[in-house]
C-alpha cells in the first residue's frame, strides 16, 4: 500500500512553497484571533435527549519536562498525585464528592501497576473511592476521560477524575527471558543440589537486558519509522516538517509568556525547586534544524530529533462533572463533551492516519461540518504525521480510495490549528497528552470566542480518538 500512496500522494499539492505560506499565515493567527473575537454562529446545544449533558469543570497539568531532568528521581504515581492535588486546589471540590478516578499510562511501573488507585490514595482520597487504570497507548488520558463520560452517561456516577501520566526518565528493564525463567525455576527448587544445578546452565547471554522500544508488537516497527514512511507516502518534505516544527515552538512560546496555558499548576519536586514552566520550549531556527541527520531511516529519511516529539514526563487530571451536578455545587464549566469517536486502522501503512479517519466520522454524528469548528487542537507525535494527515484529509482521491467516501473532509485551516503550540513542543507524556489537548481546546474557545472545538489524537495500533468539546453558553 505504501507504494500506492506514494504514487498517487505525489500528484497533490506538497511543495515547500505551500508549507511557508501556511506557516506565515498561522504565525499571525493569534494576534487576529484576539483583535477580533470569532462570535459563536448559533446557539445550537447538540444536546441529547435522555443523556446527561456532560461538562469539564476544570483541568490541570504539572509542569511537562523532557525526561531526564527534574522529576527523573519520582515514580508515576508521584506525578500523578501532583496532578490530583493541583486540580483539588484550584476546584476546591471536596475529596467524597469524587465517585470514581480514572488514569490513563502506557509504560506502566510494576509496583505501581495501577497508578490510579496509587496516586489517589497519595493525595488524600478516601480508600472507599475506586479508582483504576487504562492504556491505549498515546490517547490513553483520552480513554480515562471517555470511560468517565460513559460512566456518567449511564448514571453510574456524578463527578469523576480522569487523568493520565508517563516517567520517560525511569522505564522498566527486564532481564532476558531465559534469565526471567531460569530465575523462577530457581525460586521453586526444594534442594541445594537443584538449585546447583540451575545456576550452572546459566550463560553469559542470560544476562543481556531487554531494552524497553516504543515500537509495535505486531510489526516490529518503531512510530518514527511509521512517520518517516507516511511523509514519504505523502511527499512531506523535510523542509515542510522543520517549518512546522518551528511554528510549533513559537507557537507555544508565545502562549507560555502570554500566560495563556492555564492549565499548568507548579509542582514543588522534593529535594528540588519548584518547577513552574514547561521546559521543552525551545525555538530553534531552519539552519539549526536542517543540520540534524535523520533519526530513524537512515540516511535518507526526514524525521529528525527537531521536527519529533521528545521524551517527556508529565501527568494531568481533568474534573468531569454531569452538568445538573456542577451547576448545584457553584462551579461554571468550561466545555461540554459531547461526542466521542474511536477509530482502528492497518498499524503498519496507515498507523499515523488516524486523525484522518476519525474527524468526519465525529463530525457526522455531532451534525457538523469542519467549517462549524473553531478550534482544533491535534496531538503532534511528528511533524511529518499532522502534514500527512493534513494532505489526507485534503484529499478526494484518500477519501474515495480508502475511506469509502464520496469527498473529501477538508483539511483544518491553519489558523485555527494547535494556536499555542503543541506536542512537538509543549511534550509528550504519552500518558497524559490527552488532558492537555481537551482543557487547552476549551481554553482557547473561550479566550477566542469560540463555540466549538474538536480534539483528535492518534495513538500506536493504528487507533485514535477524536473529542468533541463545546465551549459553555447558556441553554
Amino acid at each position: 500500500m505504501s507504494s500506492m500512496l506514494t504514487h498517487a500522494i505525489r500528484n497533490l499539492p506538497a511543495s515547500s512553497a505551500w508549507a511557508a505560506r501556511v506557516f506565515a499565515r498561522s504565525l499571525s493567527c493569534s494576534s487576529q484571533l484576539q483583535a477580533a473575537a470569532v462570535q459563536p454562529k448559533s446557539k445550537k446545544t447538540l444536546a441529547k435527549s435522555g443523556v446527561k449533558n456532560i461538562v469539564v469543570v476544570e483541568g490541570v497539568r504539572i509542569p511537562f519536562l523532557q525526561s531526564g531532568t527534574s522529576y527523573a528521581d519520582l515514580m508515576p504515581h508521584d506525578l500523578a498525585r501532583a496532578a490530583l492535588q493541583g486540580l483539588l486546589n484550584r476546584t476546591s471540590v471536596p475529596r467524597d464528592v469524587v465517585d470514581y478516578i480514572v488514569y490513563g499510562t502506557v509504560i506502566q511501573e510494576v509496583k505501581t501497576s495501577n497508578v490510579a488507585r496509587e496516586a489517589a490514595l497519595g493525595a488524600g482520597f478516601s480508600d472507599k473511592t475506586p479508582a483504576h487504570t487504562v492504556t491505549m497507548a498515546c490517547i490513553s488520558s483520552n480513554q480515562a476521560m471517555t470511560t468517565g463520560v460513559g460512566m456518567i452517561a449511564a448514571g453510574q456516577c456524578d463527578v469523576v477524575v480522569a487523568g493520565g501520566v508517563e516517567l520517560m526518565s525511569d522505564v522498566p528493564i527486564r532481564h532476558s527471558r531465559k534469565m526471567r525463567k531460569t530465575m523462577l525455576t530457581l525460586n521453586r527448587a526444594k534442594t541445594m543440589g537443584q538449585k546447583l544445578s540451575l545456576i550452572s546452565k546459566i550463560r553469559p547471554d542470560y544476562f543481556a537486558p531487554e531494552l524497553p522500544a516504543v515500537a509495535e508488537f505486531s510489526t516490529s516497527e518503531t512510530m518514527g519509522h511509521s512517520a518517516d514512511r507516511l511523509a514519504a507516502a505523502f511527499a512531506v518534505s523535510r523542509l515542510e516538517q522543520d517549518e512546522y516544527a518551528l511554528r510549533s515552538h513559537t507557537l507555544a512560546k508565545k502562549a507560555q509568556e502570554g500566560g495563556l496555558l492555564l492549565d499548568v499548576v507548579p509542582f514543588k519536586v522534593p529535594g528540588r525547586d519548584t518547577v513552574t514552566k514547561d521546559n521543552g520550549i525551545r525555538p530553534s531556527s531552519m539552519e539549526q534544524m536542517g543540520k540534524l541527520k535523520p533519526a530513524f531511516v537512515k540516511p535518507y529519511g526526514t524525521v529528525t530529533a527537531a521536527n519529533s516529539s521528545f521524551l517527556t514526563d508529565g501527568a494531568s487530571a481533568v474534573l468531569l462533572m454531569s452538568e445538573e451536578k456542577a451547576l448545584a455545587m457553584g462551579y461554571k464549566p468550561k466545555a461540554y463533551l459531547r461526542d466521542f469517536v474511536y477509530v482502528s486502522q492497518d498499524p503498519k501503512d496507515q498507523l499515523l492516519l488516524g486523525p484522518t479517519y476519525a474527524t468526519p466520522k465525529v463530525l457526522e454524528k455531532a451534525g457538523l461540518t469542519m467549517a462549524d469548528i473553531d478550534v482544533f487542537e491535534f496531538h503532534e507525535a511528528f511533524a511529518g504525521q499532522i502534514l500527512a494527515n493534513l494532505k489526507a484529509m485534503d484529499s478526494d482521491w484518500f477519501a474515495q480510495n480508502y475511506m469509502g467516501r464520496k469527498s473529501k473532509v477538508g483539511a483544518p485551516p491553519l489558523e485555527k490549528f494547535n494556536n499555542w503550540g503543541g506536542s512537538l513542543s509543549l511534550g509528550h507524556p504519552f500518558g497524559a497528552t490527552g488532558c492537555r489537548l481537551v482543557i487547552t481546546a476549551a481554553h482557547r474557545l473561550k479566550k477566542e470566542g469560540g463555540q466549538y472545538g474538536l480534539v483528535a489524537a492518534c495513538a500506536a495500533g493504528g487507533q485514535v480518538t477524536t473529542l468533541y468539546a463545546l465551549a459553555l453558553f447558556p441553554l
